[in-house]
This record gives C-alpha cells, sequence and structure tokens, in this order.
C-alpha cells in the first residue's frame, strides 16, 4: 500500500492538463490529420481486455503530459547535461537519429514526433522498462497520442487524439473503443535502448530531445526509486512469471504466433545467435552500440516482415506472453 501511495504521489507532481488544440489539416500526400480534445474510449464491446483488467494508475487521461512539440539539440549541446552512462532511446529512421533520454522519458511516457514525412510516437513505460515507436495512424488518420492513465498488467495504455481508444504499449494493439473492434494494430517503428556514450559514438550528427519541454520538472532526478532493481511490482500483473528474477532485462520477439525471450546478459555473452522461432530460421546480433538486429536466414530475408525485438523486464513479457520460451 505504501508503494502505490508514493507512486500516486510521484505521479500527481508530474500530472498537468496538457493543452490539446483542435486540429485538422491534410499532408503534402492528401493525408488527413485530425487532433481533437475527446474522452477515453469505456465502451467494451469488443474490447481485447476485461475491464476489471485495466487499472487506474493515476489521477485521469493526461495526467502525465505526452510532449506534443518536441525541441532538440544537437549532440554537443546534449552532452552538456547527459552523462555517458545515461539510458537514451534511440531512432535512425528516414534519414534523422535522434536520441530521447529516459530521465526525460520517466516524466513524459510519450513524445509525438515526426521523421520527414512519417508521424511517429515515441513511447516509454518506466514500470515496464519498454521503449516503443509508433507510426501514430488510426483508420488511416494522422493523430497525437497521449497518456489515458490506466494500466494493464503494469503497463502504459495509450489514447489517441481521433477517437479515443485505448491502446497497449508492448503490443501496440488497439484493446477499447472502435479501432479494438476493427482489430488495428500500430505499426512498429525501430527503436533501440542504449546509453548516450555508445550511441553518440556511432552517431555523431545525432538530434537530442532537450529538456526544454515547456514543463517543470527536475529531470535530474528518477522519479521511482529503487524501482529498477528490486522485486516489487507497484500493480499486479496476470500471468507473473518468477522463472527469472521479474526485473530482468530481456529481448521479446514473436515471430509467426511463437515468443521468446532472450536476455541481454546471454545477447551480450553470444553476440551473434543462430536460432528459430515460430518456423523461421533467424540471426540475432547484439551490436556495439546495444542495438539488437534481427535478420531472416530464409533465402529472401523476411526479416522487414517481423516486429523487430523489444527490451523490456521479463515479468512484463511474460504476462503478455505466457506461453514465451526463454533463450538459454
Amino acid at each position: 500500500m505504501k508503494k502505490i501511495t508514493l507512486l500516486a504521489l510521484i505521479i500527481f507532481t508530474a500530472c498537468t492538463n496538457a493543452n490539446i488544440e483542435e486540429n485538422s489539416e491534410t499532408t503534402e500526400s492528401g493525408q488527413q490529420i485530425i487532433v481533437r480534445e475527446v474522452p477515453l474510449q469505456d465502451n467494451f464491446k469488443g474490447a481485447k481486455v476485461k475491464k476489471d483488467n485495466i487499472k487506474q494508475g493515476c489521477s485521469a487521461q493526461d495526467c502525465i503530459p505526452a510532449i506534443n512539440n518536441p525541441i532538440f539539440e544537437s549532440m554537443e549541446q546534449g552532452n552538456t547535461w547527459l552523462d555517458d552512462e545515461d539510458t537514451v532511446f534511440a531512432i535512425n529512421y528516414n534519414g534523422i537519429e535522434r536520441a530521447y533520454a529516459q530521465r526525460i522519458m520517466n516524466w513524459h511516457e510519450i513524445v509525438n514526433d515526426k521523421f520527414q514525412d512519417t508521424y511517429v510516437a515515441v513511447t516509454f513505460c518506466p514500470l515496464c522498462g519498454s521503449a516503443l515507436a509508433f507510426e501514430r495512424e488510426v483508420n488511416g488518420i494522422i493523430t497525437e497520442f497521449g497518456v489515458s492513465g490506466k494500466l494493464h498488467n503494469s503497463d502504459l495504455i495509450m489514447y489517441d487524439r481521433y477517437e479515443g481508444n485505448l491502446w497497449q504499449q508492448i503490443t501496440g494493439e488497439a484493446i477499447v473503443g472502435p479501432a479494438a473492434r476493427r482489430d488495428e494494430t500500430l505499426k512498429q517503428i525501430p527503436i533501440i535502448t542504449t546509453n548516450w556514450g555508445r550511441w553518440k559514438k556511432d552517431h555523431p550528427n545525432t538530434e537530442v530531445l532537450s529538456l526544454d519541454t515547456s514543463y517543470s520538472r527536475d529531470y535530474s532526478r528518477y522519479p521511482y526509486g529503487t524501482y529498477e532493481s528490486d522485486g516489487e511490482l507497484y500493480f499486479g500483473v496476470e500471468n507473473l512469471d518468477e522463472t527469472l528474477q521479474i526485473k530482468t532485462e530481456i529481448y521479446g520477439l514473436e515471430i509467426n504466433g511463437e515468443s521468446r525471450a532472450y536476455t541481454l546478459e546471454a545477447l551480450q555473452r553470444d553476440k551473434i545467435i543462430i536460432d528459430t522461432l515460430g518456423g523461421e530460421n533467424i540471426s540475432l546480433t547484439y551490436n556495439d552500440d546495444g542495438s539488437v538486429t534481427l535478420i531472416s536466414l530464409a533465402g529472401i530475408d523476411k526479416s522487414s516482415e517481423f516486429n523487430p525485438p523489444t527490451r523490456l523486464f521479463w515479468f512484463a513479457w511474460a504476462s503478455f506472453h505466457p506461453d514465451t520460451t526463454i533463450y538459454k
């Protein structure tokens, strides 16, 4: 109970009402962009989860404010406040390299960004250790994503600012609302979890999400105490599996309905892992910058058809993939 009270206090400190302007426009290619204030969908007809399994993590919709107009700075400017060991979530996409420091993402969880003509939601769930990026398109409409204030299996539930659908961050799946009834899943964009020193060495032209977020937060402070290293959870999960220590860092991969967890320790030990998953022969390579490269060993490389490996805590992967195996 004390842990939950502490978390509520932490999140209350971060809470603010986001100023969302209603917006409707079109891209140069003619695709429609709609961003508007919408209530969260609460009709569970066709939902992918039971209502009782959704928990209230913080007080209300947008209680943790997403960053909607991100400002970026140079690698040299990032060096003035980032230490080499600081965790960053990094994207190299459409010719643009960007790093998002965990110390900022802990307080905002979602950055609505754009890579050339691709609109992207960069997301991080501090409770699950999971960083994923998605194209922010709902039923063919480009929109923004925000923090719903709700959790499922301790994982961030996002919502879109087009229809108010609820989305599961780890899976990218719509779980409540019209998008769930349409069986929509967001398209993933590759993102890696690494440290600043590794990333900037190989990407000196990287842009860095600025501390100038328009919000007043102490980005030098980690708001969750010993959470990343202890054995406790603030919120319950389904399918709690303690085969590994629950906060073990793993890379989860699912191919053709079969899932497997690769521990960070195993990847760093073996460097290159040849495996078979979901009937596909694959190779996983742990790179110097901390990224993990997935390659299909089929006659024609089909790896672009698979979602990239997801870095997260073991308990979170197992809760959404109860039949997962573990690479030894």
